[in-house]
């Protein structure tokens, strides 16, 4: 392979550099050509967290088509094809291994696969000294159709989390997962909607990307087990939900991408991204009581963005939305329910129906509950 070429974000969007990173990572930094290759350039033990979301390997053969004749958008891109198994099995290996020699003695593996790759993918890694901490199935809440009837809708796709070994040391933010699911503990099937509205990327009217993963998986991910300014290291990066997701909550961020179209999407995209202020990144833990849509979710989603001001009715308290969905009032901190009791001295409190916001109307800014909004979240995901 020739001189990797990398495309950069402008220097004034570029995040601070910090202790956690070395000082000579590309970071901000799309490199461009084959991935393996691409992470070659980059020192050992060098990155906090690896998310791969590589090729699935389909094996469909030829257009997928609906009863009535049209044809489904399905992914059938040159990048997902591979002449055998082996062949799928030698590239994972390459790849896996470059992430292997590039992450930290205490950092982590993420890797997203359907059915047709996953299982391969699963022990390969362990073959290579991985151990397996959790398998995540992520439930599509509006998943696409069979059309022909012939299967269970494939409503799911699973994410392997790994450390580098059995005894290895491993970033993981209990308390921070337990608060946005509402003071239960985070359970590893998680019900989040596929990539559609406003954050599906087009071009030409079009899907940018047939495969763009959603931010609030990204999101989940990253609270989860990276800190503020860790280094995240995405090889197949496509259209750049990593590092949009990755800016937004202050960690760094370094991608591998040999399509050219892909690369410019992504470079334009995560230089609009704005970063959260700092109060509203740190995290919280919390107590019990969640009810059927966690507040959370509404945050994860981008239903009501980290640094939101929310208030009582008649606005005695104004406290302030966190990047994990607990609220900050002066020194006091809790989820909804838990700080909305404290500041009444109650022996309960129900957070949807005491916090409300403000937001545009018609006529003007509307003070509305952040139930209101739940009830948004549920319209839009129950379909």
């Amino acid at each position: 392979m020739g001189v990797i070429e990398t495309t950069r974000m402008r220097a004034k969007a570029a995040p601070k550099r910090t202790e956690n990173a070395p000082a000579d990572l590309p970071l901000s930094t799309i490199l461009s050509g084959d991935c393996v290759e691409a992470m070659r350039s980059l020192p050992d033990n060098s990155v906090d967290m690896v998310f791969a979301d590589p090729p699935y390997n389909l094996q469909l053969g030829g257009d997928l088509n609906r009863p009535d004749g049209s044809q489904v958008d399905a992914v059938t891109d040159h990048w997902d094809q591979f002449d055998s198994f082996k062949i799928y099995d030698d590239f994972t290996r390459d790849w896996m291994t470059e992430a292997r020699r590039v992450l930290k003695p205490d950092g982590a593996l993420w890797v997203i696969g359907s059915y047709h790759n996953i299982f391969r993918v699963g022990s390969i890694l362990q073959d290579l000294g991985f151990w397996i901490l959790n398998d995540i199935v992520w439930r599509k809440s509006n998943p696409m159709p069979n059309f022909k009837g012939t299967r269970f809708t494939n409503a799911h796709e699973t994410l392997i989390w790994a450390s580098q070994g059995e005894k290895s040391k491993y970033q993981f933010n209990y308390r921070a997962m337990k608060t946005l699911n509402d003071e239960l503990q985070m359970r590893s099937d998680w019900v989040l909607p596929i990539c559609g509205g406003g954050e599906r990327l087009k071009h030409n009217g079009t899907k940018a990307h047939p495969t763009q993963k959603p931010e609030s998986l990204l999101y989940r991910v990253m609270l989860a087990t990276t800190e503020k300014g860790d280094v995240v290291l995405d090889p197949f990066f496509g259209t750049g939900t990593t590092g949009a997701v990755a800016k937004r909550l202050g960690r760094q961020w370094i991608g591998c991408e040999r399509e050219d179209f892909y690369r410019d999407v992504a470079m334009k995209r995560i230089e609009k991204e704005l970063p959260l202020d700092e109060s509203a990144l740190e995290t919280m833990q919390s107590k019990k009581n969640a009810p059927r849509v966690a507040f959370g979710a509404l945050v994860e989603n981008g239903y009501i963005k980290p640094g939101t001001e929310v208030f009582d009715k008649k606005r005695k308290w104004v406290a302030t939305v966190r990047a994990d969905g607990s609220l900050i009032y002066g020194k006091q901190m809790g989820s909804i329910h838990g700080l909305g009791k404290d500041l009444q001295g109650a022996p309960s409190c129900n957070g949807w129906t005491f916090w409300h916001f403000e937001q545009d109307g018609p006529g003007g800014p509307e003070v509305k509950p952040i139930d209101s909004v739940r009830q948004t979240y549920l319209l839009a995901t129950e379909d």
